[in-house]
């Protein structure tokens, strides 16, 4: 099995457990929904940049903000530094579930490190750090 894929699959299983838990909260959100509610920067998004930032169209990522609209996830208003453009902001809503994944991702590891032992967590976050250096292109 590559490196890729064995980064992946314990990815997964957290992701499918947080959106488990947001679920089971109350919070109707599709994976691809929350996807791109994370990616929203405090002060606001455009658009572009979540489509960027999620690695979607902008196209999917406009129909995305539309949902979360309605649902009442997010807001758009006009960008202070340019008034033709808009910003989307994360609501209040939105906000509300953000303590609920915290909770389950707190845990899922707490989960691995029982698991695998604090010592080899302590180096397998240590060393997707590291990864995170030469990886990460919004860092």
């Amino acid at each position: 099995m590559n490196t890729g894929l064995l980064l992946y699959i314990p990815y997964r299983h957290l992701e499918n457990r947080v959106m488990d838990a947001i679920r089971a909260a109350g919070f109707e959100v599709t994976l691809a929904q929350a996807r791109l509610l994370q990616r929203i920067n405090p002060g606001g998004s455009r658009l572009t940049e979540l489509a960027e930032a999620a690695q979607v169209t902008k196209q999917t990522a406009g129909f995305l903000v539309d949902q979360l609209e309605k649902a009442g996830y997010v807001q758009r208003v006009p960008d202070p530094r340019d008034g033709r453009a808009r910003l989307i902001h994360a609501t209040d809503k939105a906000r509300e579930a953000a303590p609920i994944a915290e909770a389950e991702i707190a845990r899922i590891e707490a989960e691995w490190e029982q698991h695998v032992g604090k010592r080899r967590m302590t180096q397998l976050r240590a060393t997707l750090k590291k990864l995170c250096e030469i990886t990460d292109p919004y860092r």
